[in-house]
């Protein structure tokens, strides 16, 4: 690891502004990727501006949205009552995304930031676009199984990791970000950006924007949702696929669908022509089956990952048959 300058910010405002001031400064919070990324010299700043002690820790209800500091760890959102009892997708993917260990230190805003588990993007010794711009990308040639089938391009097909981002984007959660110009609300529908030709640029924030909380819309009461995560072992794995979904079912009919897939897109992938189609219509195999090929629409498989095609349609209708049946 190379040696850098620490500062402990005092204040919002102080720990913008000493970022802002800095190109090579960045945040610290929990630290439970960035830690590695720095040992490995895959992530270099020079300095680092400590915000673990800032008063961003809070979680209130306002008018049917939670209202979550970004300090909040992972540990501490999904033992909250609220979320237990009307957001149980966000809960089931926060519990399912990491060890207990790493839920009672990483944060909320820190998982939404989290950088790729690609092999190529950790190891500085093979070409990556993502770490590298113009290196050029040794996973489209290379093990790719574990890599993107939506949202890629021939300079990046790396996935993104977040389990709760997943969860968040399907209901709708949004990002408030501090910046030396004041503060923004940023839907996380339009916060994460697919690679591109700059697949460096991960999504919306100017250097020394800070996300300062989350807004989750509450589920309304009566209303079905979960997790389902696919992966290759039940313990500390990342998604092959993932789906989280929400249902509401009255008098036989959906009258409300929220879906959003992980593990197979290059960002947290949303799929509003899927809950066009599950809108008003009955809870049936049919609808369930014709909602999975439109979330998965536009797919690219790889040289190794073409099963996560067909995977994620089968993880789309066994996620919402449950739903279905528990209602």
């Amino acid at each position: 690891m190379r040696s850098f300058a620490y500062v402990r910010a005092t204040t919002v405002d102080h720990a913008v502004a000493e970022v802002t001031a800095d190109p090579d400064a960045t945040y610290l919070a929990g630290g439970t990727t960035q830690v590695d990324l720095m040992k490995d010299e895959v992530f270099r700043p020079g300095r680092l501006v400590d915000i673990t002690r800032l008063p961003l820790r809070d979680v209130t209800s306002d008018n049917g949205t939670l209202v979550v500091g970004a300090l909040t760890t992972m540990e501490e959102l999904a033992a909250h009552e609220v979320v237990a009892g009307r957001l149980p997708l966000v809960r089931q993917a926060l519990l399912l995304g990491a060890s207990p260990q790493l839920r009672h230190m990483a944060t909320l805003g820190g998982n939404l930031l989290q950088r790729t588990r690609c092999r190529y993007f950790r190891d500085p010794g093979v070409a990556c676009n993502k770490r590298e711009p113009g290196a050029g990308c040794s996973a489209v040639d290379g093990f790719n199984r574990m890599h993107a089938v939506l949202g890629t391009s021939p300079a990046c097909i790396a996935t993104h990791a977040s389990d709760v981002a997943v969860a968040l984007l399907a209901v709708g959660a949004s990002v408030r970000v501090r910046g030396q110009d004041g503060e923004r609300v940023v839907p996380l529908t339009e916060f994460y950006r697919v690679p591109g030709s700059t697949p460096h640029v991960e999504n919306v924030l100017a250097h020394g924007e800070l996300i300062t909380h989350l807004e989750i819309p509450l589920l309304p009461p009566g209303a079905r949702s979960g997790y389902l995560k696919v992966r290759d072992r039940a313990s500390y794995e990342f998604a092959l696929a993932s789906v989280a979904a929400a249902l509401v079912i009255d008098d036989g009919r959906i009258r409300a669908a929220h879906l959003a897939l992980g593990g197979v897109g290059t960002v947290p992938w949303h799929v509003p022509r899927a809950e066009e189609l599950l809108r008003d219509a009955a809870p049936d195999a049919e609808v369930f089956s014709a909602a999975a090929e439109a979330a998965l629409s536009g797919a690219v498989a790889q040289s190794g990952n073409g099963f996560k095609i067909e995977l994620g349609r089968r993880a789309v209708v066994r996620m919402l048959s449950t739903l279905a049946e528990e209602s």
